[in-house]
């Protein structure tokens, strides 16, 4: 009987650079799209047969001993796996349990240094490139947790592991690209939930808490400051941290910005391009050049590596690395919109999510998962 590996383990895996081949065994069209850095694609159906294509197999993954197979919920690859297994002794095969599914939902939790008496876990989704924050009270041992995903209980994790507990819940806007677990978690802990004042002209349709423009929320003796950052989204705000780090959502990330127009009606496309250079040279930029930034996402490409840095590393930058560093920061305005007009492919099914975590439709949880599944868009 074929052995699976989890989705975390196939992550430690990567990390150890250890010696296998990942076969993915989709379509061809969903392996372009979004797949795991190094796999090679040998597409298998789930009724199929190898003994016919077992000289081409070979061929493609040339010369190796250890082999895992992937495809989107291990089906197909479960049944390559097995008969490998029964066609051939030599190889190891192992088959990724629940494939790509369970790969979207493997986290990295990673302790930014940014100071003293002062926490901030990033929490990483991999496959995504979510970056979700717990911003914690080293003196007192309070913390909000800002923008996570619906794998709620990542977060709570990462507090405990850090000695806090969360006493607020934060979106810094409605998200496009993933399912958001504010609200959810906020329920759950029985704390307040956060979203900037503007949310209710998005539509929002939760309970939820506005922050207002320049309002100070304190976390035990830390402060976090909402900035109004409309742009990506029209309601969105950035978080200043006890004048050290801005959590900047989808306004900045740590090589690009975010893109404007998933909100945006075709004829409208301008209104956000404009909105997002007026926030970053008038507020962005105007930090101080040692603000640490803390980006809301990091592109994974579609061979499935981090656009900008690593995985289980911090994925930061600060304001004046960015002001050098990102071409679109040195466009001026009439440049930058038009650029901002050819953003490229949009997130998956990005409006109905968008419905979803404005509280107007509800998805039961395996179609959530299935929604989010494809690589994340949300840098212009």
């Amino acid at each position: 009987m074929v052995t699976t590996l989890s989705a975390d383990r196939l992550a430690q895996l990567q990390d150890e650079d250890a010696e296998f081949t990942l076969v993915d065994t989709r379509p061809a069209d969903s392996f372009e799209s979004w797949h795991i850095s190094g796999a090679i694609h040998f597409p298998f159906g789930p009724e199929e047969d190898i003994d016919s294509r077992l000289e081409e197999f070979e061929e493609t993954i040339g010369d190796t001993e250890r082999v895992i197979t992937i495809c989107a919920k291990g089906i197909s690859s479960g049944n390559l796996a097995t008969q490998l297994e029964s066609a051939t002794r030599s190889y190891d095969v192992q088959a990724l349990d629940g494939g790509m599914k369970e790969w979207s939902g493997v986290y990295d939790r990673v302790e930014l240094d940014v100071g003293t008496d002062l926490t901030v876990v990033q929490v990483q989704r991999r496959a995504k490139g979510c970056l979700g924050y717990v911003i914690g009270c080293e003196k007192t041992g309070d913390a909000v947790v800002v923008d996570p995903t619906a794998d709620v209980d990542e977060y709570v994790i990462a507090a405990e592991e850090a000695g806090l507990s969360v006493v607020g819940v934060i979106d810094t806007h409605v998200h496009a690209d993933h399912v958001s677990g504010g609200r959810e978690l906020a329920d759950r802990l029985e704390v307040p939930y956060y979203l900037g004042e503007r949310a209710t002209e998005r539509g929002v349709d939760v309970d939820y808490t506005p922050l207002e423009r320049n309002e100070v929320l304190s976390v035990g003796t830390r402060e976090l400051k909402a900035l109004p950052a409309p742009g990506h989204t029209s309601e969105m705000i950035n978080l200043l941290v006890d004048d050290r780090a801005l959590l900047t959502a989808d306004t900045l990330h740590a090589d690009s910005t975010g893109r404007t127009e998933l909100e945006f009606s075709e004829d409208d496309g301008e209104r956000g391009a404009r909105m997002l250079y007026e926030t970053l040279h008038r507020t962005v930029l105007t930090q101080p050049e040692g603000i640490i930034v803390l980006p809301g996402h990091v592109t994974v490409t579609s061979d499935g590596e981090f656009g900008h840095g690593t995985p289980g590393k911090p994925i930061t930058t600060t304001v004046g690395a960015a002001r050098m560093g990102i071409d679109l920061l040195a466009l001026e305005e009439e440049a930058f919109v038009d650029r901002m007009a050819d953003a490229g492919e949009k997130p998956s099914n990005y409006e109905t999510i968008i419905d979803h975590n404005r509280g107007t439709v509800e998805l039961p949880p395996e179609d959530r998962v299935e929604l989010e599944l494809g690589p994340n868009n949300c840098s212009a």
